[in-house]
């Protein structure tokens, strides 16, 4: 019997051995672990963008010595116009020839020029510009022609540790492939856009490769390369790409409208802390404290208070203000959501209609003229809509400084963009107009005030 057991054992290792044998390689294409049949299925929708712009510089009177030129900034001595080349990488996103790149490859842009991998070149035009993402997206100008492009996959589905493909045109060289993994979600501070919330990997980036495509193993697009974090210039291992869920409102809201709508908050936000934390009784240090709300507001209208703390946005756990933010901003206006709130001991469930923040009063932009001391700022109204893009406290009154021509009285009188100008020679501002009506004046003094940084700043100028 034993004997038996012995033939038994001797049978069943042998069928083990021939049976893992079969999974063995059998040839050089099994040896070899290849992203080529991906690489084939993107790389005909990555594309390179050329783009030109005219840009005014002064030749100073002064030449090169810095000390004349730091305090007299260029303003004397000839106008002269320089013509700037920029090189980026785009993504094609439909078969028509929409294409998604960085805002900062094309911005200020008087011609954009898309060539396709088969060398095909074409022009292009800028159908919407997203600053606050750092996108834009252009139209390809071709005789309805067909495109190859890539799909979308839901970036909220990405892990640390997957696999990750860059593509892009780095140096100019060409297109050029990178690998790598996912090295990080949800990367925070980075700096580049008011929505921080990127994808960091460690497949190289390199200067050409902004507006490129971040792909996964199935050739989906994950994100779009958009900076690296390097002390040299070069890749360090350390990407980030914008969320695919980011890039795919943006993309929805151009053939719509030249402008993005995105879902309004009305609030003032604070992350959890673990004082905080501690003090409601939370037992753990995430989420987002509500300090106040508009009262037309979609959180306020639905319910939700100061005080409240959210947890999660559609069972997606909250862990900060920035998550909180990315999360809202990837939504489209007129969906419906529901909140997790803690309130007192309790978790609530909120549903929350999402609507755009309204552009009341109306932005009115306006240059100011004449001789007064902020002639050649552009000004607009301060409405819940300028207030939620440029960041204002909630009840930011007044009119705020949009833009200022160089060399213009704002800029010689030291002007900023995003000063609020409250009143001027103790007349209140609180429209455009007001601020229309009060520069027509021709007197030698003004007396104004201003909110900068938050703080109101009384000042004088002999004009």
């Amino acid at each position: 019997m034993r004997l038996l057991y012995i033939v038994l054992a001797v049978i069943l290792s042998v069928s083990s051995v021939l049976a893992e044998a079969k999974k063995l390689p059998t040839s050089n294409g099994e040896i070899q672990l290849s992203f080529s049949k991906t690489v084939k299925k993107v790389s005909p929708a990555v594309v390179n963008v050329f783009s030109t712009k005219i840009a005014e510089q002064r030749r100073s009177v002064f030449g090169n010595d810095p000390f004349f030129n730091r305090f007299f900034d260029n303003q004397f001595g000839a106008a002269q116009s320089n013509i700037q080349k920029s090189l980026g990488s785009g993504v094609i996103v439909n078969s028509t020839g929409l294409l998604v790149t960085n805002h900062h490859v094309v911005k200020g842009s008087t011609k954009i020029r898309v060539v396709l991998t088969d060398l095909r070149e074409f022009d292009a035009r800028i159908i919407l510009e997203d600053e606050r993402t750092d996108l834009a997206i252009l139209q390809i100008m071709s005789n309805n022609e067909t495109f190859s492009y890539l799909e979308f996959a839901d970036s909220d589905n990405v892990e640390v540790g997957d696999l990750a493909l860059a593509l892009g045109n780095p140096y100019g060289v060409g297109q050029t492939v990178t690998s790598g993994i996912v090295s990080a979600i949800a990367r925070t501070n980075v700096g580049i856009s008011d929505f921080q919330f990127f994808i960091q990997t460690d497949a190289a980036i390199n200067p050409g490769n902004s507006g490129g495509a971040l792909v996964d193993s199935l050739g989906r697009l994950i994100g779009i390369n958009t900076a690296i974090y390097s002390r040299s210039g070069g890749s360090n291992g350390i990407g980030f790409a914008i969320p695919s869920n980011m890039v795919k409102l943006v993309v929805n809201s151009s053939k719509q409208g030249d402008r993005v709508l995105r879902p309004w908050l009305g609030a003032e936000l604070q992350s959890i802390s673990h004082d905080i934390a501690l003090s409601l009784g939370m037992d753990k240090t995430q989420g987002v404290l509500i300090r106040k709300l508009s009262e037309d507001s979609p959180l306020y209208l639905a319910d939700i208070m100061p005080n409240d703390v959210i947890v999660a946005v559609d069972s997606k756990v909250v862990k900060n203000k920035e998550q909180l933010i990315y999360l809202l901003a990837s939504q489209a206006v007129g969906e419906t959501v529901y909140f997790s709130v803690y309130r007192g001991d309790r978790i609530l469930d909120i549903d929350v209609e999402l609507i755009a923040a309204p552009e009341t009063p109306a932005r009115h932009k306006t240059v100011i003229k004449g001789r007064a001391p902020f002639a050649g700022a552009e000004v607009m109204n301060i409405s819940p809509a300028v207030i939620e893009e440029m960041t204002l406290p909630l009840n930011a009154a007044g009119v705020i400084i949009s833009n200022i021509a160089r060399n213009s009285n704002a800029h010689r009188n030291g002007f900023r963009v995003g000063d609020i100008v409250i009143s001027v020679s103790d007349q209140k501002i609180e429209l455009v107009g007001d601020l229309i009506q009060e520069s027509r004046h021709n007197k030698r003094l003004w007396h104004f005030k201003y909110v900068r940084n938050g703080r109101i700043t009384s000042a004088t100028i002999y004009n």
